[in-house]
Parts: C-alpha cells; sequence; structure tokens
C-alpha cells in the first residue's frame, strides 16, 4: 500500500522538482539570514540588534498573514511562487550591494543597519505569502493519501537545507567574507527560480473566487479555531519557539561565551537542523501518526530539557549536542504538526489556514529572537535562554494537564480515510 511505501513522495516527478526549489531556497534564506546576523552583530556588539532583526521581519510577515492567505487562495500556485521567488532574489541582490565596500564607502554605519533592517522588513512582507503558496502548491502536486509521506520529505529537505546553508554560510563569512557569501546566496535564488519553471501551473481550487475580503478571512479563522487538532499544535508550537528558541542568540554565544568564531558560529547554527534531518530519515520509515497528540507533547519537553542544557553549558561540545538533541525533538514535532495541517485542511482553505499557522508558529521564531535579544540585554544571555526553556517546559506541562483531548489525538483513522477515499 502507498501509504507504507516510504519513497511514495518521491516517486512523483513534479514533487522531486519542488523538493530541488524548496531546497535552493531554504539554503539561500538561512545562508542569508546567518550572515546577516553575524554582520550587525559585528557592527553593533549588542544582542538586542539581533532581536531588531527578528521583529523588522515579524511585523510585516504578522499583519500581512490574512491577507497574504486570502490572496494564495484566489490565485494560481506556481506563478505566485515565482512573483514570490523574484522579489526575493532583489532582496539578496540588495544585501549583497550593502556590503560592498566599493558602494557603501562612504556611508555611517547607522545608514547601513537601517538599510539592511528595511530590506529585511521588505524580506517579512514577502514571507507572509511564501509559507501558504508552497503549502499550497505541494497539495496540489501529491495525492491526498501519500500527504504524510510528502510531510516527511518536504520538512527532511527543509532540514538539510537548514543544515547546509548556516554550516556553508559560517564557513564562507571566514573564506570569503560576508559580501561574497551574500552573492551566492543571490545565485541560489535565481537558480530555484528556473528549477520552478519545470513544475505546471496548477488548477485553482477554490470555489469562492472573487469572495470579499473579510468574509474569507474570517472563514479561515473560525475554521483554525473550531479545529481543536490545528489550534493545539499551533499554540503549543508557537509558544515553545517563541520562549525557547535559543538560535537567535548563536553569534553571542560563538564569540563572547563558546569563543569559537564564524566556523564554530556555522556548526552551531546547523546542529539543530543536523538532528530534526536525522529524525526525519527515520519517521519517513516509522510513521508516527498513532498517540501524535502524547508524541508532540514529549517532543517539545524534550526540547525544553535541550535548550535548558544548552544555556548553562560553556563547553563547546556540550552546546553542540544539546543543540543536535533540540533538533531532533523539533524535527518530530515538525514532522506531527505538517501532518495534522495538511490532513484537517480542505484544499480550498490550505492559503488561509497556513498564513494562520505562521502567525502562530512561523511568526514566533522571529517574535522569539527580539524576546530573546530583550532578555538577553536585560538578564545576559545564558540567563535569557535557560529562562526560554524553562518556560516551554511549563507550557508543555500545563497544556497535558488541562488538555485530555489533545493529549490523546491519534492521526491513524484520519490517514485511513484517506487511504479509503483514493
Amino acid at each position: 500500500m502507498a501509504k507504507k511505501d516510504p519513497y511514495a513522495a518521491l516517486r512523483i516527478k513534479e514533487f522531486n522538482i519542488f523538493l530541488m526549489v524548496r531546497f535552493a531556497l531554504v539554503f539561500g534564506w538561512t545562508m542569508q539570514f546567518i550572515v546577516i546576523e553575524w554582520e550587525v552583530y559585528s557592527l553593533t556588539k549588542d544582542p538586542l540588534s539581533l532581536g531588531v532583526i527578528g521583529l523588522m521581519e515579524i511585523i510585516p510577515a504578522f499583519t500581512m498573514a490574512l491577507f497574504a492567505g486570502h490572496i494564495v487562495d484566489q490565485k494560481e500556485k506556481r506563478n505566485l511562487l515565482a512573483l514570490c521567488i523574484g522579489a526575493f532574489s532583489l532582496i539578496s541582490l540588495g544585501l549583497f550591494l550593502l556590503t560592498w565596500d566599493v558602494v557603501v564607502a562612504d556611508w555611517s554605519q547607522k545608514t547601513i543597519l537601517v538599510c539592511i533592517y528595511a530590506l529585511v522588513f521588505f524580506g517579512g512582507f514577502l514571507r507572509s505569502f511564501f509559507g501558504p503558496t508552497i503549502f499550497s502548491l505541494v497539495a496540489l502536486i501529491v495525492p491526498k493519501k501519500v500527504y504524510p509521506n510528502a510531510a516527511t520529505w518536504n520538512s527532511s529537505t527543509w532540514q538539510m537545507a537548514g543544515v547546509l546553508g548556516p554550516a556553508f554560510g559560517g564557513f564562507a563569512i571566514g573564506w570569503m567574507g560576508v559580501h561574497w557569501a551574500l552573492c551566492i546566496v543571490f545565485g541560489l535564488v535565481m537558480l530555484s527560480l528556473l528549477i520552478l519553471l519545470q513544475i505546471e501551473r496548477k488548477p485553482v481550487l477554490n470555489p469562492k473566487i472573487g469572495e470579499p475580503v473579510v468574509q474569507s478571512l474570517k472563514e479561515g479563522v473560525l475554521f483554525v479555531f473550531k479545529t481543536k487538532a490545528i489550534l493545539g499544535a499551533m499554540t503549543l508550537d508557537m509558544v515553545a519557539v517563541l520562549f525557547g528558541g535559543a538560535i537567535a542568540l548563536l553569534p553571542v554565544f560563538a564569540q563572547d561565551i563558546l569563543k569559537v568564531g564564524s566556523e564554530g558560529f556555522g556548526v552551531l547554527r546547523a546542529a539543530p537542523a543536523v538532528g530534526a534531518f536525522m529524525t526525519m530519515l527515520v519517521t519517513a520509515y516509522i510513521p508516527i501518526s498513532r498517540n501524535a497528540g502524547m508524541k508532540l507533547l514529549v517532543a517539545i519537553f524534550g526540547f525544553g530539557l535541550s535548550i535548558i542544557t544548552f544555556g548553562l553549558s560553556s563547553v563547546f561540545w556540550i552546546s553542540l549536542l544539546a543543540l543536535f538533541f533540540s533538533g531532533i525533538t523539533d524535527g518530530v514535532s515538525m514532522v506531527i504538526r505538517q501532518t495534522i495541517l495538511q490532513i484537517k485542511t480542505p484544499d480550498h482553505m490550505r492559503g488561509r489556514v497556513s498564513s494562520v499557522n505562521s502567525m502562530f508558529v512561523g511568526s514566533s521564531n522571529e517574535l522569539g529572537a527580539f524576546e530573546s535579544g530583550l532578555t538577553a540585554k536585560l538578564m545576559g544571555a545564558s540567563t535569557a535562554v535557560v529562562f526560554g526553556g524553562a518556560m516551554t517546559l511549563f507550557t508543555v506541562i500545563t497544556t497535558g494537564v488541562i488538555s485530555p483531548t489533545f493529549r490523546k489525538l491519534d492521526l491513524t483513522k484520519d490517514l485511513e480515510a484517506h487511504e479509503n477515499a483514493e
């Protein structure tokens, strides 16, 4: 049966093309992000400046999320993604020019920082469209019965790029400097655009084309809040990421606490993605849909413990292992959450549901970066990370106690229903 085939989704040609696009985009995006983090902290030596990067991205991403979901549900997905990638290339080109001495030789540090923040702000606006578009497109490429398998490989590709992008970015800073590292990012973005054009245009499945914006947005939000499995997964992950993310403070740990330089920074940044990628390879063979709610709670609890260990450590290899195990637990969480979203969401509402998810989970990464930067400014980097991990543990325990329905969530019957429907 298809659902037992660990390579079911990979047997679909367009899905493989989609994964190549996904890989190039995530590799370039994550590489660009850490290069900019490194550059900004090197210019300011202020951990709050790292938080500002997150704040600049979350403001447009959060405020535009629902409207972006409405547009995605109304438009053809392949061409919309191509438009998003084209706009992303302008951001990459702008950052490349901002780090070129020939261009900014006479610019003040403040001017350069403002321009970087402005491009990050534009990137946040753009990101509000990326998530819903990609989420909707993959559902049009693979049949419903292989959604869980597609979610595993899609997330695995994301994590693989998340491993190589930050690691290569860290080494590239030392090898060729920030400027030329950003040139590579621009090349990757353009490559992803060329690959994407190999995917055919897809039909628009929304029966309510031209529906008033307010009515459309209301329908999407109400659906999420009425679907307890989706709401629970989003809320739990949002709070965990908001308080448990230590990634934003890695430049501080790499430069001032562990003292491992840009190469060590790249390795630390890649460690969580290595753990998550390994987890996702395992889940391709061992589905985790049974007792999904309890498994999600246990995974995020383990994530919180890993973050606390990282915050307390001043030894490089211990910090590296802590981040690695945080990636393993986060990988389990990601696969379960993506499977819940794909299975529980109707085709015509994927853009709006994904947008709500980006408000809950995606934006919490950047808001978490600001929270980490602010708390690090107030109480020190190590204390801030430990505090965040402790809040994650508190959230998991509270959710498990007050929500027995979510604790008992099982996706086995949903998967069997999709299998029988096709």
